[in-house]
């Protein structure tokens, strides 16, 4: 395998699946264990991606487009559709093409290629629309902390594009949305933030309602922007004009001044708060493309959206609360941010979340309204925390650190005949497109061959969950076509307000795994299927009632195993596996431990902003939160991978693990004395110094590459702070076992099961006569 295969497993097409060769029948492929699924990240950029500036040539009964994989007639001028077998002709502006003059989207390396659309066919029609920023700040916060926040908006109004429009809504009790169009005063419109408000009484308020608009003379209808209510570009003005407005704004702003009683929680109206700001986003034209960016800095506990009650002495819902059903304002607030993720959708926009508190702040009831737009989501201590400022600053980067934020993204999937989809995990909305390629069983959003992304970056992953529908009997004539095809179509607006449309075809063989299982066994990704697993079983936890996922996971280990495994019956101790399947163990005992399957210890907000990331995040992000690296610095040694056990500390080392939302530099207990002492100061002890230096150098690139940014530990063995990097070790030494160690092994103080003991127990049950 090349080197180049190594770092980049996704390729120029930007997919992973589970399984690389398909099993023919439904029953087939129901023995796998592992469901057939497919990991895309639909505009990932790569060098190798050629754009071409023309529409696409579509297939007019299944409107896929020309693709490598289309047989041509160059004589008869006609290609041949490889989903429904049509014939199409080409059209005239082809007709120089022959077998040495091929258009790019024929060449068989371009399985991926993007078209970039004309976005006005319609020269009369305003240019591209500009790219709308609505902020919605939360005051109820210490001076400290508002501060904080107000010095990072500053900086992100600074770093947008001149020609976006800025909204600004700030809430407390109650919420003000400022007019910034009138720079002579500050104008602000007040709600009050325990009343629910539909998106035209908003608007009414605002006098940007039907009404409204007559009494407004003097404004042009439509204008540059193309903004269909003519009164809206009082609250919406491009950065460079409302910049300064907008800073000696921010300068004036104070806390909220609403009295809090002693022993209540402050009153903040977070529900209504972005209910208004969508309202507000609603009244530009349709096609615009617009983000609603909320800095919470507390829970919500006025209005519609509620998480909790006003009294501190009610602790915020908690996992065992949910289970019990003993939080009463869980579902009423998750169905009004399901009505606001409508809303939304329909419009278009996107919510992005910044939540910075110690408090929970209801990210597990928005989940919903995030993950239906495609909103971005960081979740900090502090809005003076580098994980808050560094990734909240990377959201208006431009350059190589920009996350390549585009709009309004459609995903449409054409499959070959006998595959249907079952649905996507990820940030996308089902649009209910039914067509023959539709699955009878949902999982995610289903029911359609077609999803909106209000809101797609560069790295955007999604889960798709294909079935096969192929009956029983083999074709006996034996034309049966031994490949199946996918296309992958994906139309969005880039950060420049371009329209690409990005095409994807790719192909897989279906092979009669009742003959022979061998090429089925060698087309399985371990990485990809412990992930999808991941995905699934966390969407079960949310959706299924009383779900054990532990046992779920185990019982499939097993199948998987019993079925792939070579072995005598009833003979544990004969038991092998092919290597493509060995590290797959291993994930699920990691993934089994992982605060995905464990929510103990866990706020629900917490776990649902990682089931977030880990449904939107790549195959090799997602691999690494489920089982983190570990790397090893020492003298005589370079930096190199060392087992995820307590086994790898040691005294005189130095450990770097990335467990994606956190990274942690260990010192072994040697180093953190000779550190204490200041050798590394000292001009004979320059190695020392490097050692140091060098896990240091590793971690900033981590946490420069990622977003959200990772939270940097950096400790000490035996220290208080150990505990991130001791709680993601195999528990290989313990207590129970202390007898067999050798004095002064790290130990770690648990009745977890170890991971020796967990392949014994495997061993044991996959050689079972059933």
């Amino acid at each position: 395998m090349s080197e180049m295969a190594q770092t980049d497993p996704e390729g120029i097409d930007g997919v992973r699946m589970t399984w690389n060769v398909w099993p023919r029948t439904k029953v087939e492929a129901s023995k796998c264990a592992i469901p057939i699924a497919a990991s895309i990240s639909p505009i990932r950029s790569h060098p190798d991606v050629p754009s071409l500036p023309y529409a696409p040539l579509r297939c007019k009964t299944c409107v896929a487009v020309l693709n490598p994989f289309a047989r041509v007639d160059f004589t008869a001028h006609i290609w041949i559709c490889p989903f429904c077998f049509q014939r199409n002709s080409f059209p005239h502006h082809y007709s120089a093409i022959s077998e040495t003059n091929v258009p790019a989207e024929l060449y068989p390396q371009y399985t991926t290629i993007e078209y970039s659309l004309p976005t006005h066919p319609d020269p009369s029609s305003p240019p591209h629309q500009s790219p709308v920023f609505v902020f919605v700040l939360d005051t109820c916060m210490i001076e400290e902390e508002l501060g904080y926040a107000k010095s990072a908006l500053k900086q992100a109004i600074g770093l947008l594009p001149d020609n976006a429009l800025v909204g600004f809504v700030s809430f407390g009790t109650q919420v003000q949305v400022h007019e910034l169009g009138f720079s002579d005063m500050s104008k602000v419109y007040v709600f009050r933030g325990s009343k629910e408000l539909s998106k035209d009484q908003v608007l009414d308020q605002l006098g940007l309602g039907v009404a409204g608009r007559r009494t407004g003379p003097g404004f042009q209808k439509g204008g540059q922007t193309g903004l269909p209510i003519p009164g809206v570009t009082r609250f919406l003005l491009p950065a460079s004009e409302c910049e300064y407005t907008l800073d000696s704004l921010l300068d004036e702003l104070g806390t909220d001044q609403w009295p809090i009683p002693p022993g209540n929680r402050p009153l903040r109206c977070t529900g209504v708060a972005l209910s208004i700001a969508a309202g507000l986003v609603g009244a530009c034209s349709a096609g615009t493309p617009a983000r609603i960016v909320a800095l919470v800095g507390g829970p919500c506990t006025e209005g519609p959206g509620a998480i909790g009650s006003k009294d501190m002495s009610d602790p915020v819902r908690s996992h065992k609360d949910l289970d019990k059903d003993a939080a009463p304002y869980f579902k009423k607030a998750v169905q009004f941010y399901d009505e606001l993720a409508k809303q939304l959708v329909g419009q278009g926009h996107v919510l992005d979340l910044f939540a910075s508190a110690l408090d929970q702040v209801g990210v597990a009831e928005m989940k919903v309204v995030i993950e239906r737009t495609g909103g971005l989501v960081v979740l900090a201590e502090s809005f003076g925390h580098p994980v808050f400022k560094d990734s909240f600053k990377r959201v208006f980067e431009d350059g190589e650190q920009s996350l390549g934020l585009s709009f309004l993204g459609t995903l449409e999937i054409n499959c070959s005949k006998d595959i249907k989809i079952q649905g996507i995990i990820g940030p996308c909305t089902s649009l209910e497109k039914k067509g023959p390629a539709v699955a009878n069983t949902v999982i995610g959003q289903g029911n359609t061959t077609s999803w909106k992304m209000c809101g797609i970056d560069k790295s955007t992953c999604l889960t798709v969950f294909f079935d096969i529908s192929s009956s029983e009997k083999a074709d006996t004539s034996g034309n049966l076509n031994p490949m199946l095809f996918i296309q992958i179509l994906t139309s969005y607006q880039s950060p420049d307000g371009q329209t690409r449309l990005r095409v994807t075809t790719i192909s897989r063989r279906w092979i009669d795994t009742a003959v022979s299982s061998e090429e089925l066994v060698q087309g399985f990704d371990q990485e990809t299927a412990a992930v999808v697993m991941a995905r699934l079983t966390s969407y079960k936890m949310e959706m299924e009632e009383g779900f054990d996922a532990t046992r779920w996971l185990d019982r499939n280990l097993i199948r998987l195993c019993s079925k792939f495994g070579d072995y005598r019956k009833d003979d544990p101790s004969s038991f092998t596996l092919n290597p493509c399947f060995s590290l797959f163990p291993q994930f699920m005992f990691n993934l089994r431990r992982s605060q995905f399957v464990q929510v103990f210890n866990n706020s629900p907000d917490e776990t649902a902003y990682f089931r977030m990331l880990l449904n939107r995040e790549n195959i090799t992000n997602a691999a690494v939160m489920i089982q983190p690296s570990l790397i090893s610095y020492s003298f005589n040694s370079l930096p190199a991978p060392a087992l995820l056990d307590v086994a790898s500390i040691s005294a005189d080392r130095i450990l770097l693990l990335d467990s994606y939302f956190s990274v942690v530099i260990f010192h072994g207990m040697t180093i953190a004395q000779w550190r204490s002492m200041g050798y590394q100061n000292q001009a004979e002890h320059q190695a020392f110094a490097q050692l140091l230096q060098a896990p240091r150098d590793d971690a900033q690139m981590i946490v420069r590459e990622r977003f959200p940014v990772p939270r940097l530990v950096i400790c000490d063995q035996h220290g208080s702070q150990a505990r991130f990097l001791l709680a993601k070790l195999n528990p290989s030494a313990t207590y129970s076992n202390a007898h067999e160690m050798a004095a002064g092994t790290e130990m770690i103080f648990t009745d977890d099961v170890s991971l020796q003991v967990f392949f014994e127990h495997l061993q044991r049950l996959a050689v079972q006569s059933s």
